[in-house]
Parts: C-alpha cells; structure tokens; sequence
C-alpha cells in the first residue's frame, strides 16, 4: 500500500462508523459462531487470501468467523479473490470490521439508449452499508450524472464539461473532465444516471476514453491528478469502504447482558453504530493497536516495554538512522508507540492512532522525533497536526494527545517529544526487567508536558554521549579533543578530562592544546630538519618517479587488459556463470596467473594446435596441471564461439566430459583452462603413424565408443537444458592415462529449450564428419551429432581418417568408403588389421550394422544417442561376459584360440565359431533396453 492510500484507510477507519450484518438468528448452521474464541481454538483457520490478510470476527470455513462475518476465496484465479459470503462483492483490504472493495463501471461510448446510462449497485446482505465519508466520482467529458439511494431517494447531482482540453496535472475535481456526489449518510445501496450533455456524441479518444464511474473515499476531492492516471488502468482506484457491524444484538448494553454471545474481548471497548442497530468492538488509548478486540484474549496493555532488541534488526531507513527504542521489525522496538514503518521508497512512517507522518529526524539523546505531515507531504504547523491527530483522540485516546506526546515548533519543524511508558522513574525501578536505561553511565528522567506528566527518559550521564537504552550505549567523550581551558597536557578520564602543567623548556600550544618546545629549541631543531628533510626528499621524489612510472604503465596495462576484457564478452560471461555452485564455480583467471603457469607461454609448452587455437600446457599455482587453450580469434563470431564453449562447459558435469576450471578475457585473445588429458587425441593414436600397431586394442575401442556415446548422450537428453555438439570427431575425443574418454571443444556446440527438437543455423563442423542432412537443409538436431559418430566409428573400426586418399590417388569419403564396402560384403578387407585379428565375426557384423544404422542419411532414421550407448554397452558386456566363460572352463579354451589370439595387454581374443550368434539390428536394440548399466 503506498503512503498515500495509507493515510486515505487511516482517516476513513478513524472516522468510521461500522454498520451492521445480518442478525445472528438468521443461520446457526452456517459454521459461524456466537461466542468469544481464543486466538489458539482459530489458529488453524486461513489467515489470507491472494494478497488479503484475514483477521477475526472474518474468516473462512466453520468455526472460523463471527456468525455473519463468513468470506469466501476464489481459487479460480490468480492471485485468488475474496468476497462477503457467497456474494460477488470482492474485498481488497480489511481494517478492522472496516472493508474495501473495488466498484467502477466503464461505460463506453454509444453504451445505453439515446446516450443514457443507468447503473447501480446493492449491499450482498443486509447490514452491509457504504459509510457517508464515501464519495461518487464520475471521470470524463461532457455528461450530466445523478445520485440516488437504493430505495431511489435523491442524493446529488454533478456535471462534467471538457470545453477546453483536459489537462492530467490539475488538482482537484472540479467539473472539467470530473465531477463527483458526496454522500450525506450510510446506504445500503445505489443507484445512478448518466446522460450525455445536450445529445453530444461521445468522446472516445486515447485523452478522453469514454466515462468511468466508481464508488470511493472522498481522497480524489482534492487529488484528482491520480484519477487521470488511472484512465486505463482501474487497479490505480481505491475501491469503496464498506461498513459491517455485529448485528445479534442492537446495542452494546444488551449484548453485555446476553454474556455468552458478547462479541468484545478483555480490556476492549463497545459502541453502538449510527444506524441500522448493532455494535462493534475496539481497543482504547491505553492498549492501543495491540492484540485483536474480537478474541478473549483481547487488548494488551501498550505500555509493556522490551529494553532487550532481538538481534539483526534493520536500523536505517533511507537516510534516516533509527536507533532503539525506536524500531521497523517486531521484536526490534521497545513498544508500540516507537514502532515505525519503512515504505519501499526509502520513507520513514510514524503512526500515531490511524494517521500517518513523515520522520525526518531521531533523536535518543534528546528524546525527539522530528515529522512532518504526509496529508501534503509538506511540513505542518503544531496546531495544524493536533487538529488532525484530535479527530483519531475520540476513538484511540482516552484523553488530549497531549497526554501521550509533548508537540513543539521550531523553525517550521514539528518536533514530538516522547517518553518511555507512563511510568515514574521510581516506579520503572522497582522492575528491573523492563526498565528501559540499560547502560552503565545513564541516567533516568522523569518527564512532564507543562503540568502533565508524560512518563520517563532516559539520558546519558554527564561526559557520556551515545544511546542510554543498550547496552555499553553511553560512551565517553573525549575531552581533550574539544575546546577546553586546559593549558598543559590534556588527559582523558572516563565521564572528564585531567590537565597537567607543562614541564620546563615546554610551552602550552593552544591550538594543538599540548606542550610543544620553545621556540629557540624550535628554530635550531628546524634547521636540521629542514636540511634532513632536503635530502631525503631528493630521495624520495626520485624513487616516487620510479614508482609513479612503472604505476603508470601498470595502469595503461590494466586498461588494456580491461578493455580486452570487454571486448571478449567478459561481463556477459560473469553472468553467464554467476549462478553457478560454490564447488563447481568456474573462475575467471587474470592473465599474469596464466603466464606464470605456461613460462610466458613458452613454444616449449604447446601441447597442440587445431582448428580453434593453441593449447598449451601449465602448471597452477596450486600445483595443477591443466591445458590452456589460446583461441585463434580474429571475428566476433569467433568470440561468440568462445563464450558458447564456456557457458555450456561450466555448466556440464560428466566423467566423460573434459572439466572446465576457468577462462581468463584480459588477453587480446580468450584463454581457457580444462584439466590435462595426458594420452592425447583419438585422432593422434590412430592415425599418426599407420605402419605399426595401434596402442588401442579392439576392448579399448570399443570401451572409447561407448564413453563418448554416453557422454554426447548426456549432452543431449540428461544435461539442464539439451545440447548439439555440432563438431563430432576424433581430434575432439581425448583420452587419459586410463583410456578414459573425454569429450572436448564445444566452441560450435549449441543448446537450446526443452520444446524445441532442432535449431537452424549456419552449417559448421568438419568435413568428413559433417551430417549430410544438416549440410543441406541447415536444420541442426541430435541426429547430426549422430551421424558424426557414426564416422568416428568407422574410424575405429578401418583406422582410416574421413577423408583419405585410395588405392587411385583420390580423396575419398570415408563414410563412403565403408557403405560401399559393406553393401559389396567386402567389410573384412577394409577392416584395420588389429581389428580383423582381436575382434570375432559377431562382434564386428554387430558394430558394422550399428555403424550403417548411424550413418543413414535420413537424420530421422538413425538411432539417438541413448540407444547407441546401450547398444555399445550391451556389446561389451557380452563380450566380456563371453571371455569370463571362456577362463573360467579352461579345458574348451584350447580348441576356440589360435596361438595369435592374444593381444598386447594380454586379453584373449575369440573367433567367430558360427553365424547362430548374429543379431539384426532391430533384435539387438530390443535386448539392450533391458541391459543394466
């Protein structure tokens, strides 16, 4: 609730006057009931609805509101709305037994007959009333209205005219694009006519859209620049205040007397409403605003104090400064007159009964509050405020404000000056557990307004300042640093100060209130220093000059860096990053840390370059070893590329996936850090040297397809948001001293939403691996990557690169090469050697068929990545479970091995001893789905 809207509920609540509800006879079966509950027996009961609070007698659901005070919450929208019963009348707020609740009517341009408008509106029950301090306000241009109660009784009349253009900043509403009825009682009911001035056609432009009528508190009289800002936009409206009253009874005297079904709790007042019979309940001055007055435990005395704060509490507000006893949090002041509200704007509110003031000042020391009146949001004069404040004293003080607050002026500024409780220091004494002046070196004061006594204070002791209400609050002052009439040396004391003579050859210094030397001593002590002070001066501006140089370029290069910094994206990847966990934080590292980790980076360092940059390798201050890779970035696309790598890195955690530690953006060229792979690429072991053997045996290949299968797996249907690879191949696979697989440079890769199944954009990857799919229609989904394994396969399989040179001295597609090969069944012939040797039949038909099937042109037809990994993993176990068997029966080994069926780590091979163990492509899938992992 703005500040504003604040102060219209504040009055309309001090001025109101509550109607009444239907009489308790009229249902005892609708779940309200007629006695005094506790605030335990209703604690289950809904405490709000949408963004209404709920406060007793009014409640949801039995056993949970005043007979006649039932609310209903509407869930079929959100927030959920609350309307009276089973009504249609909403509620937006609760003060009390005091409601608000929106009512305005659009009549748009031609709506009714021959420019005639009628619209009206009825209480949901009876007792329900709007209180007199309502007002009808019409907003538009150029229409005649009329006012009548519900039984068709005139109330008023108004009329608007736009005869010049309708200006939004004017102040009040004064028939120029709005007029208004002021009620002059409490109704039940309205009802209202709205003709077009003279026959005018309506006005229906973006300044004048129409006519809006609504029902409101008198506010928008005087405030009508709200109304105009409110055109298209009714939520800006206070709603009109509706009036309840408890009705079983019609007046406090003989509800008192039917004791069972009295409504007011302890230590709360009655009083009988204006009309329509009934009463309500309220808390008086003396336990104002505390506890509810419908619940048996009723009002609570205000004059408790807590001199212990609980700890944490907010102690500013804006640029005010709020010091206990004063306090914004429950918990946090010392009671209710020193509480104090925080707006959203950075204002600091002082209640005082329902009106609302300005703080523009705290004091402790002097025990004053300094406010001005939030009405005009200007400063007010003492008797310009207690007049307002005399209209709440009726209903919340037992007596004259006066009583509870001293009000004073000075230079156009209202000051207030409070007291603790109404309590005399000897009094506060005798309960040490709430008396208020807490520290050591304060004092308590009794405090009077002329002839009224007011209650106590508390002050600091004499040569103490700070707060007397906590703890080690008062402070000493030291002395010795005012002006005071020693004239010797000045020592502080606690709460005073002590002054010693000056010794001989000495001479008091006023200004610096010391003893200093006289002045002979000082001119010759000044001759040698001044030549000590020339001499080292020379020093030091000659060493300041090479300090400020080697500054001055250490800042030219901090701005280089900083401006590389920008320029690689480095704002836009802390954000990117930011919501990362603290384990897995990836951090950004400055370029001297990396510099110190490659030896410069050192040519000596370079582990290898590739399409994207240069990696080397270093060595952190934490005794890491990590590669280093320093991007080849001359395009912004490039950049782009970069970070890509980066967001989707530090956001992938799998084992078979290469781990992210950080990037450093101050070099002219981005860096990034990932741990070290120490056995190098896929594509070095493979094809670096043909002639002699692989070190990779036909398990490790098999074991290094299957990684990279379910780490691109991962990436695609396991990761936070689903993720392309879009550069699949065997220089991107990296393996460790354990032959574990890891998966590497995502610069091309691209995520994308879980709704969407491809994204199109500029074909990029490899050639030889890129999906020939993708090459032609620029769609990019999961199957792309697919097919890149696919490849990636082949090339375990023939250890030939994708694209190659045949037997004619051409270059050949690789993935050619081997559909042509197994469509003429000649696949044993461009097998690799090893493989031929180590794997059987079964094995290699079973890995082929798997290879053609991700190969296959149409994206749609290969299998994902999922299945592909089950597949594979399926394939070793069996091959593995196979080898077990064999061991394990010693005596049928002999007959199944040739004497070459070892390889070099020593794992017995087999050969393929018939085709009954051949799968279809289709059969294995099936198998594998039931495989545990």
């Amino acid at each position: 609730m703005s500040s504003s809207r604040a102060i219209v509920c504040a009055m309309a609540f001090a001025l109101a006057c509550l109607a009444a509800m239907p009489p308790a006879s009229a249902a005892s079966g609708d779940g309200g009931i007629l006695y005094l509950p506790s605030a335990a027996s209703i604690a289950h009961c809904p405490s709000s609805c949408g963004d209404v609070n709920i406060s007793y007698p009014f409640g949801i659901g039995p056993d949970c509101f005043r007979q006649g005070f039932e609310l209903t919450c509407s869930q079929t929208t959100q927030p959920p709305k609350l309307f009276i019963g089973n009504s249609t009348t909403q509620i937006t707020d609760i003060y009390g037994v005091s409601v608000e609740t929106p009512m305005f009517f659009n009549i748009t341009s031609g709506s009714g007959t021959n420019n005639y408008s009628s619209i009206s509106w009825d209480a949901p029950a009876k007792g329900i009333t709007i209180p007199d301090y309502n007002t009808f306000f019409v907003l538009g241009c150029d229409f005649d209205a009329k006012l009548f109660d519900h039984v068709g009784n005139p109330i008023g009349s108004c009329m608007s005219r736009c005869h010049r253009e309708l200006l939004p900043n004017q102040g009040s509403c004064n028939n120029t694009g709005c007029c208004f009825i002021s009620l002059q009682q409490d109704i039940s009911g309205f009802q209202a006519t709205i003709v077009r001035a003279d026959g005018m056609a309506a006005r229906s432009d973006s300044m004048h859209p129409g006519i809006m009528a609504f029902m409101s508190t008198n506010y928008y009289t005087q405030n009508a620049t709200d109304l105009f800002s409110s055109w298209t936009n009714t939520s800006k409206i206070y709603g009109a205040q509706l009036q309840v009253a408890i009705t079983d009874q019609p007046s406090c005297k003989s509800a008192q007397m039917n004791n069972a079904s009295y409504a007011c709790g302890t230590n709360s007042y009655c009083t009988n409403t204006s009309s329509y019979g009934g009463y309500y309940c309220y808390c008086p001055s003396s336990y104002y605003d505390q506890g509810n007055p419908y619940l048996s435990e009723g009002c609570t005395q205000q004059d408790y104090y807590n001199p212990e704060p609980k700890e944490h509490c907010r102690r500013s507000c804006g640029n005010i400064n709020i010091s206990f006893p004063f306090g914004l949090e429950e918990g946090c002041f010392g009671n209710e007159r020193f509480r104090l509200n925080c707006t959203s704007a950075g204002e600091t509110l002082f209640s005082i009964g329902y009106a609302q003031y300005h703080v523009t000042g705290v004091s402790v020391e002097d025990g004053t509050l300094t406010v001005s009146n939030m009405l005009n949001n200007s400063s007010s004069g003492k008797e310009e405020i207690i007049a307002q404040l005399g209209q709440n004293g009726g209903m919340y003080f037992s007596g004259p404000v006066e009583d509870e607050f001293d009000f004073s002026m000075e230079y156009d500024i209202v000051i207030i000056k409070w007291a603790v409780t109404n309590s005399t220091c000897q009094q506060a004494k005798q309960n040490m557990s709430s008396f208020a002046c807490r520290s050591v070196n304060s004092s308590c004061q009794d405090v009077t307004h002329d002839k009224i006594f007011m209650g106590y204070r508390c002050n600091c002791s004499s040569g103490y300042k700070g707060n007397p209400y906590i703890h080690d609050g008062c402070q000493d002052i030291d002395e010795c640093s005012l002006p005071n009439s020693c004239n010797g040396i000045c020592q502080n004391i606690p709460g005073n100060y002590k002054c010693t003579p000056c010794p001989h050859g000495k001479e008091s210094d006023s200004t610096k209130r010391q003893c200093v030397t006289s002045t002979k001593q000082r001119n010759l002590l000044l001759g040698i220093a001044i030549g000590i002070s020339c001499g080292i001066g020379s020093i030091i501006i000659a060493l300041g000059t090479i300090v400020l140089a080697n500054k001055w370029k250490r800042g030219i290069e901090k701005r280089i860096r900083r401006a590389h910094f920008k320029k690689n994206q480095g704002l836009l990847l802390e954000q990117l990053i930011s919501d990362e966990s603290t384990t897995n934080k990836t951090k950004i590292f400055s370029l001297d840390e990396l510099e110190e980790a490659t030896n410069n980076f050192d040519a000596t360092r370079v582990l290898g370059r590739g399409g994207h940059g240069t990696v080397y390798k270093g060595i952190l201050s934490d005794q890491r070893v990590v590669a280093i890779k320093k991007s080849k970035i001359v395009e912004q696309i490039e950049i782009d590329q970069f970070i890509n790598e980066v967001a989707i890195l530090s956001q992938i955690i799998h084992r078979n996936v290469v781990k992210l530690f950080g990037c450093c953006l101050e070099d002219e060229v981005p860096l990034l850090v990932y741990e070290f792979i120490s056995n190098g690429t896929l594509y070095e072991l493979l094809h670096t040297d043909t002639t002699v053997k692989c070190l990779l045996s036909w398990d490790d290949r098999i074991k290094i397809a299957m990684e990279a299968a379910g780490a691109l797996a991962y990436l695609h249907s396991a990761a936070t948001i689903p993720i392309f690879h879009r550069d699949v191949k065997s220089s991107n696979i990296l393996l460790d001293d354990n032959f574990t697989t890891k998966v590497s440079d995502f610069g091309a890769s691209r995520s994308l939403s879980l709704d969407e199944t491809h994204v199109v954009t500029i074909v990029q990857g490899t050639f030889g691996y890129l999906d020939p799919e993708y090459y032609h229609t620029g769609q990019l989904t999961e199957k792309s990557d697919v097919y890149s394994f696919g490849v990636i396969l082949v090339e375990l399989l023939t250890r030939k690169k994708p694209i190659f040179i045949n037997d004619l001295g051409a270059k050949q597609s690789l993935s050619h090469y081997f559909i042509e090969g197994l469509h003429e069944g000649s696949l044993v012939e461009i097998l690799d050697s090893q493989v031929a040797e180590e794997a059987d039949q079964e094995e290699i038909d079973e890995i082929a068929s798997l290879t053609q099937a991700c190969l296959r042109v149409k994206g749609g037809e290969r299998p994902t990545m999922k299945e592909v990994e089950m597949r594979l993993q399926f394939l070793r176990t069996k091959r593995h479970k196979k080898i077990q068997q064999l061991t394990e029966k010693d005596e049928d080994i002999e007959p199944l091995l040739c004497p070459k069926d070892r390889n070099l780590y020593g794992h017995i091979e087999l050969i393929n001893v018939g085709s009954s163990g051949c799968y279809s492509l289709e059969q294995e899938f099936a198998s594998s789905f039931g495989m545990p992992r």
